[in-house]
């Protein structure tokens, strides 16, 4: 019974949600041609998508998973650490959304991008509850909106 519960749930949620997500990456990122950029902008992707997907259980929309809340939680955690490599070199496309101040004050983004991982990291070892999802949820979206306040336009 619980196996047609999860499949049942898997077909509800998990399927439309893919398809969705792919959709948007396909249109969202369409006319990228520096491949630089484009890296930058799948990284940046995967982060709002495992956002997502904490979001929904915060929510209620999905029952709470706690592995693949932590999973989630790890997969910002590694985009985050790869982050400041990807935006080392400046590089251009008229379809990026980086502000030039990254590279002004890369210091400055290279720490906001090791607060995103730090939390994300302790968020996905402390993921146990919906409880503890929510509270740690709010402080991933703050530290996700000072980067994008600064340095994304």
């Amino acid at each position: 019974r619980e196996l047609e519960r999860i499949s049942h749930m898997k077909a509800k949620y998990i399927l439309p949600l893919f398809l969705a997500v792919t959709a948007s990456a396909a249109l969202g990122h369409g006319g990228v041609q520096n491949a630089a950029v484009l890296a930058r902008m799948e990284a940046m992707k995967a982060i709002g998508d495992a956002t997502k997907v904490l979001g929904e259980m915060a929510k209620g929309a999905v029952a709470f998973d706690a592995n693949a809340a932590r999973a989630a939680a790890e997969t910002i955690a590694t985009h985050a650490a790869d982050t400041p490599a990807l935006f080392e070199a400046r590089e251009e496309d008229p379809k990026s959304e980086a502000k030039p101040g990254i590279w002004e004050n890369f210091a400055d983004f290279t720490a906001k991008a090791g607060d995103l991982e730090g939390l994300a990291g302790d968020l996905a070892t402390g993921l146990d509850t919906p409880e503890a999802l929510r509270a740690g949820l709010g402080q991933l979206g703050d530290a996700c909106k000072a980067c994008h306040t600064e340095y994304r336009e």
